[in-house]
């Protein structure tokens, strides 16, 4: 049996599409052939941790939804669709695609921690990343101070400009926060 820890997500299944059994995918990933090339995906029921095989027949985005529609092999019509609502899209881990300079799987930062750059003090670890225009690192803090939102975590934009060090070797993360950001 796999392991969920071989599999990454890539989408969520958010409702059915038409009557023919497709359905609409919203992306956890940032490449779109993940969703228009047909080939072997993973189906992870909710509250379920074995994935199982399935293969996508066919892809097409909704234009300015941020939505796929696919078609998977064996749900020919809206009730099976239906009943895939909340389904996770899965792909194992080493099917990574190639990434340009500066480019970074989201799993390969959760769990990085981050320092501020002049001092060199701890701020915390990466707990997630969400897609908002530019996108932010969630970040809890390592140490509770007398803010009165110390135990909130932080939202870091991943920009240059502030996030000038990733160090996926040493699994750490520079940052040169502006003013107020970490207050």
């Amino acid at each position: 049996m796999p392991s969920l820890d071989t599999f990454m997500t890539i989408g969520r299944i958010v409702a059915a599409q038409g009557l023919r059994g497709e359905v609409r995918v919203y992306p956890e990933s940032d490449f779109p052939e993940r969703f228009l090339e047909p080939g072997p995906r993973w189906l992870l029921a909710p509250q379920q941790d074995t994935p199982t095989p399935i293969a996508l027949l066919a892809g097409r985005t909704i234009p300015g939804k941020g939505l796929y529609v696919v078609k998977l092999a064996g749900i020919d019509n809206r009730d099976q669709a239906e009943q895939l609502r909340g389904y996770v899209l899965l792909v194992p881990v080493d099917d990574r695609l190639p990434l340009d300079e500066d480019e970074f799987h989201v799993l390969d930062l959760i769990g990085l921690t981050v320092f501020e750059q002049t001092t060199q003090v701890e701020i915390g670890t990466v707990t997630n990343v969400f897609s908002a225009g530019n996108d932010l690192l969630e970040v809890q803090r390592t140490s509770v101070t007398t803010m009165a939102n110390a135990n909130a975590p932080l939202l870091i934009p991943f920009v240059k400009a502030i996030v000038p060090v990733v160090d996926l070797v040493q699994r750490r993360i520079e940052i040169t926060p502006p003013p107020g950001l970490l207050d």
